[in-house]
């Protein structure tokens, strides 16, 4: 059996070059489609985060949620998850605590490494990837647990989020029409 950092890079170098994430990491995203992008991410960690989290500081809806106010002001906030994404929060809803740990794994560390270089290029002060507490502990606490037999369910995160990239990419195109 492969690590689990081995057996899921495929799909994360494949999700690292999709469109959308490029033009996020290039500071090239409108405050709208960062707000978008802002809205599936609140959609995934609250399904996620109705179960215990190995860590308190992981806990990312609330900071979402700041982040999007704070782009959007105060007015009626309407958060739309996109067809794939809610396809993510279905099958998310359907995990036991055991078996949402992979999808921890996932998207709680990709907002906590990968997201320290987005931070400086997306627009707003970027709440989401702002942890509270030693940030080694915090990702301690997932790497404890972390087993290499998380692979099928990982690279199953990394499909929905590919998904979710995808079709960011498809509304931010059609918006630009």
């Amino acid at each position: 059996m492969l690590p689990l950092k081995e057996a899921i890079a495929e799909k994360h170098s494949l999700a690292e070059k999709m469109p959308f994430n490029q033009r996020m990491f290039k500071g090239e995203l409108s405050n709208e489609e960062y707000i978008l992008y802002l809205c599936q991410q609140l959609a995934i960690f609250d399904a996620i985060e109705v179960h215990t989290l190995p860590h308190p500081s992981l806990d990312r809806a609330g900071k979402v949620f700041e982040d999007i106010k704070e782009l959007m002001g105060e007015g009626q906030l309407q958060i739309k998850p996109l067809n794939s994404t809610n396809e993510y929060r279905k099958y998310l809803n359907g995990l036991t605590q055991e078996e949402i740990l992979p999808h921890v794994y996932l998207n709680y560390l990709a907002i906590m490494f990968g997201g320290q270089m987005m931070k400086k290029n997306v627009p707003g002060s970027g709440k989401m990837y702002e942890f509270d507490g030693d940030v080694r502990e915090i990702a301690g606490s997932i790497r404890a647990i972390q087993k290499d037999e998380w692979a099928d369910e990982a690279n199953k995160a990394l499909d929905y989020n590919i998904s979710i990239l995808d079709e960011l990419q498809r509304v931010s195109e059609s918006a630009g029409e």
